[in-house]
């Protein structure tokens, strides 16, 4: 037999029985780096910050750009991961924060341009783990339940057996927001009721997840402050804010029963958005909630609040939309080409950076008009 027809036998083998071929050696996504793609500022996007003059976006695979000519141009930073990425905080022009699938927290010090990884899922199952066998010889942890009252019956076994759960299942479960109020503190948060806190700029993490009224374990959207309140939205109408007192953070009442994928506002006016264009808004910190019509059927999936006091919501749909009176009332901006966006970030008082599913786009405020 001809080598030629060795060749020709050794290929149709391979076609037909590719189980013979070499295997590709698996590479965890929480230890490879984020390829560098020119197509990387075009593709799905999650997240947005700014920081100083500095723009800041996260995304798919790792991919974290930033543009200091407001958008013209992006530089793809290093990252040390292969995780989607979901949400990004910087509470100053240098340093930052980014999480996003596999439980993963990045943080930079550099204002973007390289990051490190300081938490992912398995830092958080042995951080739960030691908290579990610490539990039973808690006498404290009691204390952090929340009242008789307001705690269905067998909760406390409930919580325990999610800790057992979560801590054997490994590194699966995402973060799903970050933000961080300074330098030292702030909060991620993530599916299946996961929250933790750090005070020392991400060097060590504190689980909070006794400290939530949210015993079904519902998913954490957005952690986001409203003037001096600390807010976070969820699923089936899941709205929490931080009792600073009792450290915990204590369930509000809503009418809504979707959910909330974010929320934003300020102070003496909340918004709570989400799933079908669905606005609520509280004029006393969350005690109570009024429906706000959008005239939108998308989910609304991002919103922030501009320097001149507009509160800004974007959609799933394209949709962008304005309230220049607290949140009594929104407006659509006439969008030359709307995007599918993922979240905003007021770059000034008449423009955004919105992200989406191909990308970025610098968006200005000016046009307005209704529909």
């Amino acid at each position: 037999m001809t080598r030629r027809i060795v060749k020709i036998v050794f290929t149709i083998a391979l076609l037909a029985f590719p189980c013979i071929a070499a295997s590709p050696v698996f590479q965890d996504v929480l230890d490879t780096p984020a390829l560098e793609s020119p197509l990387a500022i075009k593709n799905l996007l999650n997240g947005v910050a700014v920081a100083g003059t500095r723009l800041i976006c996260v995304g798919q695979r790792g991919h974290i750009l930033y543009s200091d000519d407001q958008g013209k141009k992006w530089t793809q930073a290093n990252v040390p991961v292969s995780s989607d990425l979901v949400a990004v905080s910087f509470p100053s022009p240098q340093k930052g924060w980014a999480v996003g699938h596999d439980g993963v927290v990045l943080h930079s010090a550099n204002g973007g341009t390289s990051w490190v990884k300081q938490f992912d899922g398995r830092a958080a199952a042995q951080v739960m783990a030691s908290y579990h066998k610490g539990w039973k010889n808690c006498s404290s942890c009691h204390d952090r339940m929340a009242p008789p009252k307001q705690t269905p019956q067998g909760s406390e076994a409930t919580l325990m057996a999610d800790l057992k759960s979560f801590t054997e299942q490994g590194p699966d479960k995402p973060f799903l927001d970050v933000w961080f109020e300074n330098e030292t503190t702030g909060f991620i948060v993530g599916a299946f009721n996961l929250i933790f806190r750090t005070t020392d700029g991400g060097k060590t993490w504190e689980p909070l997840f006794d400290r939530t009224d949210n015993s079904k374990r519902f998913h954490l959207y957005s952690i986001r402050p409203v003037g001096q309140d600390l807010f976070i939205s969820g699923e089936q109408g899941l709205v929490l804010k931080l009792d600073r007192k009792t450290g915990r953070f204590a369930a509000q009442k809503t009418p809504y029963n979707g959910s909330f994928f974010g929320i934003t506002g300020k102070p003496g006016s909340v918004v709570a958005f989400g799933l079908r264009g669905n606005v609520f808004r509280s004029s006393n910190g969350g005690g109570a909630w009024k429906k706000v019509e959008t005239g939108v059927q998308a989910g609304l999936t991002g919103g922030t609040l501009t320097e001149d006091g507009k509160i800004v919501l974007v959609s799933q749909g394209g949709d962008v939309l304005v309230s220049s009176d607290d949140g009594v009332s929104f407006k659509p901006v006439k969008m030359d080409k709307p995007i599918v966006a993922t979240s905003v970030a007021a770059i000034n008082k008449d423009t955004l950076l919105i992200a989406g599913l191909r990308g970025v786009q610098i968006q200005s405020l000016a046009p307005t008009s209704g529909r």
